[in-house]
């Protein structure tokens, strides 16, 4: 018996929610037993919240959340997430270009053997340059994502419930839930399907959002900047040694002129730079902890409207602590 959990962060979606969740009533039935449609509205300053909420009153196996402002997308998808009931989970955007008639072929491609699937579209979506923008992105971070499908990773993903484990230790507002996957799992699988255009509105994804996101990653989940830096360091030491040991050639054998301002203000920028890259990337780890150690949370459930679902024979999962913030809500970690 297969039971489905379909979760979606909304957010700018008034137009294209109705849509969507009329062509998952229709698909669903068809491939699980049992299955929800979890809407998270992610702050968004339309009616997207009402529209999810009057979607949730007209049908019983719809929830919708509403997160007390914008955390971004995989903070959303947390929460989701944590609230889906059943075994399978899958994630999707919201601007129906990831087509719900697709879904049964994620279901079919989570063999046994495999605790995650992604979607990869046969063709490009966005447009030449995003297109590009994105898959470097994926390539650059494939080493912090682990396995031989990390370039394919993508929000159109099918995966067992349990790997939500892996998101019992993500606090703070950098969140990234396909490398805390990776934690938990190397069982990664990719099934082709079809993509569609964006026909409502344009992706908040730019190319300057991506190279931001990348930032995100490598800072919040990696080390990498730090060896940077220190190699940087030993290439600006190695470059002042040559200048200093060309400088010292030319006054042993006479080549000089007296002036030298030009080779010291090179060798000062030069080392003033590499100072100041330093500094900025200890900086942002530094920053980083600091946001933590504020005890910003991860997100906070403003409102929830669902109808009563039926009684599961599943075992609690007693791993999510929720705690109530006076007058903020319901916050669930």
């Amino acid at each position: 018996m297969t039971c489905v959990s379909v979760v979606i962060p909304c957010y700018r979606s008034v137009q294209t929610l109705p849509t969507l969740v009329d062509r998952l009533l229709v698909v669903l039935p068809t491939v699980a037993s049992l299955f929800e449609v979890v809407l998270v509205v992610d702050g968004s300053p339309d009616n997207t919240w009402e529209v999810a909420q009057e979607l949730a009153d007209r049908h019983e196996t719809v929830r919708a959340l509403l997160l007390a402002r914008n955390y971004g997308q995989h903070n959303a998808l947390v929460a989701g997430i944590r609230c889906a009931r059943y075994d399978i989970v899958v994630t999707m955007d919201d601007d129906l270009q990831h087509p719900p008639e697709e879904i049964p072929k994620l279901l079919a491609g989570l063999r046994p053997e495999l605790d995650i699937v992604y979607a990869v579209p046969h063709t490009g979506t966005h447009g030449f340059v995003r297109d590009l923008a994105s898959k470097s992105l994926k390539i650059g971070l494939s080493g912090r994502f682990g396995g031989e499908n990390s370039q394919d990773i993508c929000a159109f993903r099918a995966f067992r419930s349990f790997l939500r484990e892996s998101l019992d230790g993500v606090t703070g507002p950098y969140t990234q839930i396909d490398i805390a996957f990776s934690w938990a799992t190397t069982r990664v699988g990719t099934v082709r399907v079809n993509m569609e255009h964006r026909s409502v509105g344009n992706s908040n994804y730019t190319v300057p959002m991506l190279v931001r996101h990348a930032v995100d990653v490598l800072v919040a989940y990696s080390t990498i900047p730090l060896r940077l830096v220190t190699y940087f360091g030993l290439l600006a030491g190695a470059i002042g040694t040559i200048l200093l040991a060309v400088f010292l050639w030319k006054y042993w054998c006479g080549d000089t002129t007296v002036k030298g301002f030009t080779s010291t203000a090179s060798m000062i920028s030069l080392f003033a730079s590499a100072q100041m890259v330093a500094l900025g990337v200890i900086g942002e780890y530094l920053g980083r902890i600091h946001m933590e150690r504020m005890g910003r949370p991860t997100y906070i459930i403003r409102e929830r409207s669902e109808s009563h679902a039926p009684s599961l024979s599943v075992t609690p999962d007693v791993s999510r602590e929720t705690v109530i913030h006076p007058g903020a809500g319901i916050h669930e970690r």
